[in-house]
Formats: C-alpha cells, structure tokens, sequence
C-alpha cells in the first residue's frame, strides 16, 4: 500500500497522458490537471526556451520569518575570511533558531547550488552553535535576498550527453582537516545533480583528496546512467568526469597500482575498473574551468559569480523581462 499526497505526472503523448491521468480518477480523488506552476515550495516558469525552477516564495518567507527581508544584500554566501571554526565566537544560549534555519536552508539546496558548501558548513556546527556561527547564517540570508529569485533553468533543446565536474578543497577544514569534495552533473546543458561533503578521512595529499572526490562523483554518475536506461533513454557517449588535478586524472587512466595509493585501494579499483570498461572517462581541465570548485570553498566575489552563471544559476525569467521593460522605458524617457 503506497499513499502518495504530492506527485507529478508528465509525458510527452497528451492523450495518453489524459487516459491516465481518468483512469487514476476512477479510483482516487485526483484534482484536475493543469501545466505545472508550483509544487512542494519550487516554482516553474515555462519559456519557450525551457522551465526555470526556483524557490522564490519559500526563500522570502524564510527571510521574512527570521527578520532579514529589507536586509542589506551581499554578493557571495560566505565570507573568504576568517575561516569558521568550531571555537570560532561564543557558543549560543539558545541553538533552536540556529538550526531551524539551517535546516530550512538543507531545502533551499534544490535549486541552488550557488549555497551548497555554504549549507554544508554551517550544518557542521548544529550541535554547538556560536555566535560567529549565527553571523555566518545571517550573510547567507543576505545572500539570499539579493537572489531569492534565482534558480535553475532547464534548456528545451538539449543535447544527452552526460558528464561532471568533480573537485576537492585538501584539508580545508582547521579543525580536523578532512577535505570538502563537490561535484556538478549535467545532462548537456542542464545541471541536474550537485553535491558538497566532507570526506570521510583525512587525505594524505591533494592527489588523494581528488581521487575520492572523483571515485563519489563516478558513483553518482552511474546512479544517473541507471535511472536514465530505466527511462529508455540512450547515452550516445560514455560519461566524462572533468578533474583539474593532474594527479588524479593519471591515477584514473594507468593499469599501474602504486604501494603509496594501497590505503584507497577500494576507489582505486573502483574507478579503473569503471575507466577500463569504458562506462566512464576522467579528463583533465583547467582549474580555471572547474565548475565545481564553488561548490568546495568560499570564494571572492568576481570569481564566485563567473562559476555561479556558468553552473547555470539565474534569475526567473519573468524578473529579467521585468527588468528589460524597465531599462527599454527609462531609455525611451531619456
């Protein structure tokens, strides 16, 4: 038995979406069909270009529950320094509003993968909260309301070609100094999985640090390959993993195992059998172009909103017709 309150229904024949959507009808109470405009807090703005998804209405009630809304906005999630720690501030007498929020924040992550380290770190002090802690959410807020539009837009004409970017931040973390590892997917153009974690050990180099990184990202990767065969749909090409460490792209492509990497054999073995068998392929790219690299540390603002627009985060598209309305007036009156 399977009770179900929210689901989409979609398919590309209309008619045969028509006669399930009445057959369903005969046995349960099924609201009438419409286009898809909001589910479970996301918004879908269909263009003729594609679907822009966002959290708009979700992310203006957080900011005007918690007393940010007419805040001044910043450009970035969070500040490149001073790192947090856990001893960073004093620890908070009352953690409950902390961690509301930032469990409301783990949400927002649906569509924005702009905030997914920023939410990552800060999830990292729920059991002890200080006030340098409390701050950090604050300026994430104010991230927020100069973006609380933002959001994912999804290209109609796309092509099925599969591949991510995968990154690590080595020991970035003061306290333990385990590292962050991130990546994006995308389906042609369209980002449709991201993630940032901390690792689980601590990597003994760099060329570590990206191996795991690059050993979870093939693993989500062939998660995504699966649920696409299920849906009939054919890769023309295998996967592409885009790696910016040397290190770690050779690792992935010599048969040769080294005494030094014996303490991962495990994604050793993993990704070469992946790479030998032709299902995925680790390439190198510039760090310049690492996509994923937001997703890992905080970054300088220039820098950050180069790889935010790259990943594909952007305003609603009815906001930017709002804004080309505006500026086409004020330029007429002029």
């Amino acid at each position: 038995m399977v009770y179900v309150d929210d689901i989409i229904v979609t398919g590309n024949d209309n008619v045969l979406l028509s006669l399930m959507l009445e057959s369903l009808a005969t046995r349960f109470s099924v609201k009438d069909h419409e286009p898809l405009s909001y589910f479970l807090g996301i918004e879908a703005t269909r263009t003729a270009a594609g679907l822009h998804l966002n959290q708009r209405k979700y992310t203006l009630d957080l900011l005007a529950r918690t007393n940010i809304l007419n805040a001044k906005p910043v450009q970035t999630p969070m500040a490149t320094s001073p790192k947090l720690t856990l001893l960073s501030g004093s620890k908070l007498s009352d953690p409950k509003e902390y961690r509301s929020v930032v469990g409301s924040l783990q949400y927002l992550g649906f569509t924005r993968p702009d905030i997914s380290y920023a939410v990552n770190r800060l999830s990292q002090y729920m059991h002890a909260p200080t006030t340098a802690h409390w701050q950090a959410v604050k300026r994430l807020l104010r991230y927020l309301c100069g973006t609380f539009t933002h959001g994912i837009f999804l290209r109609r004409h796309n092509s099925l070609s599969l591949h991510a970017y995968s990154d690590a931040d080595w020991a970035g973390d003061s306290d333990d100094y385990v590292s962050t590892n991130a990546y994006v997917v995308y389906l042609g153009h369209n980002p449709i999985s991201w993630s940032s974690k901390k690792q689980r050990g601590v990597a003994r180099s760099s060329t570590e640090a990206e191996y795991r990184s690059v050993a979870n990202t093939t693993s989500e990767l062939i998660w995504v390959c699966s649920l696409l065969q299920e849906l009939g749909i054919r890769l023309p090409q295998a996967p592409t993993v885009y790696c910016d460490n040397m290190g770690a792209t050779y690792l992935c492509a010599n048969p040769v195992f080294h005494s030094r990497m014996k303490h991962i054999a495990l994604d050793y073995h993993f990704i070469r059998d992946q790479v030998q068998s032709g299902v995925v392929r680790v390439v190198h790219v510039n760090t310049k172009d690492q996509l994923a690299d937001a997703l890992t540390k905080p970054l300088s603002r220039p820098t950050f909103t180069l790889l935010t627009n790259k990943i594909g985060v952007t305003p609603s598209p009815s906001i930017l017709r709002g804004c080309i309305k505006h500026q086409s007036r004020i330029n007429h009156h002029q």
